[in-house]
């Protein structure tokens, strides 16, 4: 049976730039940093409390054949890789934060019907999506 997600792939441009956005920056925990065979690099970071569920930040290479890695670095180099959503008590609030250190906002915070979001991107150019939750149903979504 499966019981949970444990580890998302993000594509990434420099490994360790990449790292210390995502702990530095970002406030996550490093994970595994290790060098495999063949100078293959495995990074991973966690937020501090779901260490369950590892983000792998990866670069564009095997075990992705050369045509779709020369695909994802285009993508990231046109910053249109998206990344994942991040859940924030407060948006504004970390939205401020994060511009006072450096972080590149797509979009200010903005009321949606589920709830406050802002997108910005990470050091390689993904964009993630940061929301501030509010409780919702269909019916708050108009139909076409």
């Amino acid at each position: 049976m499966i019981t949970g997600v444990s580890l998302v792939t993000l594509y990434v441009t420099d490994q360790d730039e990449a790292k210390k956005f995502y702990c530095d920056v970002l406030g996550f925990a490093e994970g595994t940093d290790v060098t495999l065979g063949e100078g293959f690099r495995w990074v991973t970071v966690h937020q501090p409390d779901h260490p369950e569920l590892q983000v792998t930040l990866m670069l564009p290479g095997p075990p992705l054949n050369e045509e779709m890695a020369g695909a994802v670095r285009r993508a990231l180099a046109a910053g249109s890789m998206g990344g994942f959503g991040i859940a924030t008590d407060d948006c504004r609030a970390e939205h401020r934060r994060l511009v006072e250190r450096g972080v590149e906002f797509v979009q200010e915070p903005a009321e949606r019907p589920y709830g406050v979001e802002a997108v910005f991107r990470d050091s390689s150019g993904n964009w993630l999506v940061m929301v501030e939750p509010t409780p919702y149903t269909g019916e708050d979504f108009p139909h076409v």
